[in-house]
């Protein structure tokens, strides 16, 4: 008699394209419920496209597939320059075995994966925080669903009279609008990217080619692409109401075109749902208090190779400094250790010092969860107060505040 697998036995290695492809698809429907027909055969397609790119990793307990979690391949923003990153998504464990560490091994291979990719920075959107928190991810961000009048979007706010009186384009007129195919891929990501590197956002994302160009074929999506924006919107519950996946324009007037012609619908739709940012001009083009936000989704981000994640992040022109460090990261050693962060010219460094010296001062240190909050944003006064950060002083920390202000944020999910 053949042996039987050990059913005790967790294996973690990729998911290939000779594993039933009907379990994964069942081990997706029990962790986050059953999907339409048509919702099937969308699943099917993303998952064969993801596993022949071995980008799933699998957690195989007595042989039988009981976990998973993919890599997604991204480009992440941060003061207006572009790194890569690897999003997480479909963490899943049968709920069967649940609570047998699965979930935690799983993760810590797929953090180690990330790292031999070249990935310095990892970010997910978290079902539960203490796993993520552990292996060294920490809240960093949010996406936000606005939602408003469509009937508040017909009359925008028109601009300081002051302002319009002298400021570039005001006699231009109205940008054009032309509908957007799945050709225009490459057009729509670098037109979204200009519109980051200008704001000098800090958190968006961008997608590859063949991932715009299959969400750009949705027959349910409406596109449209102008020299310095994108606008991107489908309708919901029918035709109640429209949901704004993104209006991302670096003018004044390409902005107020977008949401004008969002407002438009207005003799149709009832309301208007949109993924904005925080400092969005959406917020100031309403004449009443009529915008709100109607959901949050908070994300996570980890710092896969420090020195990597430094050099190619932006930086305010104007910041210079140069700071001791002390980095702990117990999953990612390469990480730990005393370093010397500079920045300069809109550019950092991160680099390894051997022995402490008195002239720099008392280091400021840090965990994976720490370095990972700072890298996003969070002032050191809060990481201070949350246990994520010690020691250092009071001029280095209002210089590094300065460096890595920003309010991170997403309008992407995955």
């Amino acid at each position: 008699m053949a042996d039987q697998p050990d059913p005790s036995a967790v294996l973690i290695r990729a998911v290939g394209p000779d594993d039933d492809l009907d379990a994964h698809l069942d081990l997706a429907e029990r962790s986050f419920g059953p999907k339409s027909p048509a919702e099937r055969d969308r699943w099917r397609q993303w998952a064969v496209g993801v596993i022949a790119q071995g980008r799933c990793l699998g957690a195989f307990a007595g042989g039988r597939l009981a976990g998973t979690a993919v890599i997604q391949d991204m480009r992440q923003w941060w003061c207006g320059r572009a790194l890569p990153m690897a999003g997480v998504s479909g963490v899943k464990v049968a709920p069967e075995d649940r609570g047998r560490g699965i979930a935690r091994r799983l993760m810590a291979a797929l953090l180690h994966e990330v790292a031999a990719r070249g990935y310095p920075l990892s970010a997910l959107y978290p079902a539960t925080m203490p796993l993520y928190r552990s292996l060294g991810w920490e809240l960093a961000g949010a996406r936000d669903t606005a939602v408003i009048s469509a009937r508040s979007l017909r009359d925008l706010v028109p601009p300081d009279p002051v302002i319009a009186a002298v400021g570039p384009g005001a006699a231009a007129g109205s940008p054009r609008l032309r509908r957007a195919a799945p050709g225009d891929a490459e057009t729509v990501i670098s037109v979204i990217g200009q519109v980051h590197e200008a704001a000098r956002d800090c958190g968006p994302i961008t997608w590859d080619a063949a991932s715009v160009a299959d969400w750009l074929a949705d027959p349910d999506l409406y596109a449209y692409l102008c020299e310095d924006g994108f606008l991107v919107y489908r309708w919901r519950n029918g035709n109640d109401a429209l949901f704004v996946e993104g209006a991302e324009a670096i003018s004044a007037e390409t902005q107020r075109a977008f949401w004008a012609h969002v407002g438009s619908h207005a003799s149709i739709t009832e309301q208007v749902y949109a993924r904005v940012g925080p400092a969005d001009v959406f917020w100031r083009l309403t004449r009443e208090r009529d915008a709100d936000v109607e959901h949050r989704s908070l994300w996570m981000l980890r710092v896969v190779d420090a020195p990597a994640a430094i050099a190619a992040r932006g930086f305010p022109s104007a910041v210079s400094l140069s700071v001791p460090l002390v980095i702990a990261d117990d999953l990612r050693p390469a990480n730990s250790g005393r370093w010397r962060l500079t920045v300069a010219e809109g550019r950092g460094a991160l680099d390894p010092v051997s022995e402490p010296t008195a002239r720099a001062g008392p280091p400021l240190t840090l965990g994976a969860r720490g370095l990972a909050a700072l890298y996003a944003g969070t002032p050191l006064r809060s990481l201070r107060q949350a246990g994520l950060a010690s020691g250092g002083s009071a001029g280095h920390d209002a210089a590094l505040d300065a460096a890595f202000a920003g309010t991170a944020y997403m309008l992407d999910a995955f």
